[in-house]
């Protein structure tokens, strides 16, 4: 691992931060606070080359570059899945989401997947003193049983550890088309409920397929053709909750807002902020201000709304003197897709952008593609700019940030690599396994093993590599960073180490 350091200042000496501890690294002994506020912003299907700092030409994110620029930026920067709910299951509880069947996507009525008995993030830092929030993407389930969304829907992130939330239940293509702050529907009124139902339409309620006329905001392509909310069809089926319904237009506005009040509101004890963005996961829908921004449709019109969004809330952190004070991680739940289910011009005007940089595949896929994604971590005064080779996954910030806030607390899969993300090591993971859709590959070193698998090879609804193949596949990324050239057959002692190496890690003896 090489730790490149870029040109760019920093405060050398941090003023009036509470208690320190002293950890070494490359550039000597160095006072680092143990209680920082803590923002993690998670964005949604946002791929390694969807950034300008990771090399996208056609689309800029000045304020996202901003972290890159002025933090570590690293290039091996790993999800735990190529899908959203694993993906945030891993984050949350510091453990593989193929050690839990439950965690693959969920639909909108999904009961949570979480045990509330079990130690996760939040739960942690709330035993060390830390006021913790939610705002945004939640897609984790709710509840225990059937959900009545007429009353407080429980459990959920309240029950897990944060002290505040307001969320969407699932995604943005999903119903319930409502927000829940605190396990109540935000807006409901008692004289219209909410119903929902995944596996049949109410009687009198248009769909997409029935009626695409009424899909007046986006057409559907494939899947999303259920209930229609403000002229966009949905996956699942509801009925009532009118005065509930989010405007999707608005969506990242209502979100930032909320993240904005929770650090004005907290900002006296130390806070964990989990700011889980909706963009640019589908239905794409950027307000007003950014359609036509980006010259590549809504899909990058959103990106560059989510970029302005994380601006606006950089610019709170400064106006309430926070900085200083506030490790801030960037990062999303898995690599990127340009089609996903609606006809919204972004295969058309993709051009020669390239949303998964380097790598083959993109969501959904077992290749590099789907779970190498931008990964961020920035801290005025106390982290050193640089580029780091470090491999690190996001269910190691579990077992990272207990060791920065002194808590014995560790997940069952998280690395302690603190160290590597304050990048004062060059120590980062030296294996790790990849899922995709319940299907697994792993890495070690410079090399990935992708075992035999059946199914398709290339998903023809989104047009993504999956990795699926009926012979073992063996990379050497070292040479190889696009997983072109399958050395499985020319290796045979490597191929025959690295699927010993998988099966200890995935299917250990009793």
């Amino acid at each position: 691992m090489k730790m490149k350091r870029q040109a760019i200042s920093t405060p050398a000496k941090l003023l009036g931060l509470g208690s320190v501890a002293l950890l070494a690294g490359c550039q000597g002994e160095k006072q680092v606070p143990q209680q920082p506020n803590v923002v993690l912003i998670y964005m949604d299907d946002l791929g390694y080359g969807d950034m300008s700092a990771y090399g996208a030409t056609k689309i800029e994110t000045p304020n996202m570059d901003r972290l890159a620029h002025g933090g570590i930026r690293f290039t091996n920067g790993y999800s735990s899945s190529a899908t959203s709910t694993p993906s945030r299951y891993a984050l949350l509880t510091g453990e593989y989401p193929w050690r839990e069947k439950s965690a693959q996507i969920l639909p909108g009525e999904a009961p949570l997947i979480i045990d509330t008995a079990r130690m996760t993030l939040p739960k942690m830092l709330q035993e060390k003193g830390y006021h913790t929030g939610i705002v945004g993407k939640w897609h984790l389930g709710l509840g225990s049983g059937t959900v009545d969304w007429n009353q407080r829907v429980a459990p959920g992130p309240n029950e897990l550890g944060f002290d505040y939330s307001f969320i969407m239940a699932a995604t943005q293509d999903r119903v319930p088309t409502v927000y829940l702050e605190n396990g109540q529907v935000v807006g409901l009124e008692a004289d219209d409920p909410l119903f929902v139902n995944y596996q049949e339409n109410f009687e009198g309620e248009p769909t997409g397929l029935d009626n695409p006329e009424l899909c007046t905001t986006m057409m559907w392509f494939n899947g999303h053709n259920n209930s229609i909310h403000n002229g966009i069809p949905r996956i699942g089926f509801q009925k009532g909750g009118k005065s509930a319904m989010w405007v999707d237009e608005d969506m990242a506005d209502d979100f930032l807002q909320k993240a904005q009040d929770y650090i004005r509101n907290h900002k006296e004890k130390p806070f964990f902020l989990y700011y889980a963005m909706q963009q640019p996961h589908v239905p794409r829908t950027p307000h007003p201000r950014f359609v036509g921004t980006s010259g590549m449709g809504p899909r990058g019109d959103v990106i560059v709304e989510a970029d302005w969004c994380v601006g606006e809330l950089l610019k709170t952190l400064e106006e309430e003197n926070l900085m200083a004070n506030t490790l801030i991680i960037f990062s999303s739940d898995n690599g990127a897709v340009v089609n996903d289910g609606y006809y919204d011009d972004a295969e058309e005007k993709l051009g020669d952008h390239q949303p998964s940089g380097p790598f083959r595949g993109g969501k959904y896929s077992l290749f590099e593609g789907g779970t190498r994604v931008p990964f961020l971590v920035y801290w005025k005064g106390t982290v050193e700019p640089a580029v780091s080779d470090a491999v690190v996954m996001q269910m190691d910030l579990f077992s990272s940030l207990a060791k920065l806030v002194g808590s014995d607390q560790r997940g069952p899969d998280s690395e302690e690599l603190l160290d590597a993300f304050l990048g004062r090591s060059e120590k980062g993971r030296s294996e790790l396994i990849m899922e995709a859709t319940t299907k697994t590959a792993y890495r070690q070193g410079d090399w990935v093993f992708i075992p035999p698998y059946k199914g398709p090879a290339v998903n023809k609804m989104v047009n993504i590599e999956l990795g699926n193949s009926s012979e073992p596949q063996l990379y050497n990324l070292a040479d190889d960073l696009g997983q072109q050239v399958n050395l499985a057959e020319s290796e045979p002692e490597k191929l025959q180490e690295m699927t010993e190496a998988y099966e200890r890690i995935r299917n250990p003896k009793q």
